[in-house]
This record gives C-alpha cells, structure tokens and sequence, in this order.
C-alpha cells in the first residue's frame, strides 16, 4: 500500500503539475508541499487542511480515494481515523484486528464476531 507521501506526489503528478506550479495554483507554500512530499513533514491534524489538499489534488470528495487520503494521513501522523472513532459499534472490535494483524491467536467466538462484522460493513 502506498504511503501518504507517495500517495500526495502521485495524485499531483497525475494532475500533471510540477511542485511549484501545483504550488502557484493553490496559493501554498512550496517547502511546506515539498516536506510533506518527501515525509519530512507529518500531514496537518486540521481536517479542514487536509479536505482543502484533497480538493486540489482533484481527489472526488467520499470517493475511494478521498478514503485512502485520510487514511493514510491519519496512518502518517500514527492516529486511527475520526469516522472510525466516532464508529462506536464497530470501535469495541479495534483490539481484536489490532490482535488479529499482530499474529496473536483469537478464540472461535472472538473470530466469529470478527468475520460477522466484516459481513455487516
């Protein structure tokens, strides 16, 4: 999977534009766009940043795509996205995948609730 940094290059490029003309386009500041090309800079908590990035990536907002973008910025910046957050329901089953992808060895039941959840999503 693509990381936040690869991800925000290719979706410029893509749009077929330099760094700075990316830059000129959307009135931001070539350093700051440069770092967070490069992952020397974390992606900005501020959601409202990261929906104004998007939009000039041209990234169709609720798309897939839009998706993985704040997927992986959250994934950047080592937080668990907002929405999942605000998901109650399915937030109690965080530790089992967190189990599950460590390897760790689940209970019949502890798997059943797993793959019912995944068939409900």
């Amino acid at each position: 999977m693509i990381n936040f940094s690869d991800l925000f290059r290719q979706k410029r490029i893509e749009g077929g534009l330099t760094l700075r003309s990316f830059c000129e386009k959307h009135h931001l500041d070539p350093a700051y766009i440069s770092r967070l090309e490069t992952g020397n800079l974390n992606p900005p908590k501020d959601r409202g940043k990261l929906s104004s990035l998007a939009q000039a990536l041209n990234i169709q907002e609720k798309s897939s795509d839009w998706i993985n973008f704040f997927d992986q910025a959250y994934l950047a910046k080592g937080e668990i996205p907002q929405d999942i957050l605000e998901d109650k329901k399915s937030l109690k089953y965080l530790p089992l995948l967190f189990r599950t992808a460590r390897g760790k060895k689940l209970s019949k039941k502890k798997l059943q609730e797993l793959i019912k959840l995944i068939n409900n999503a």
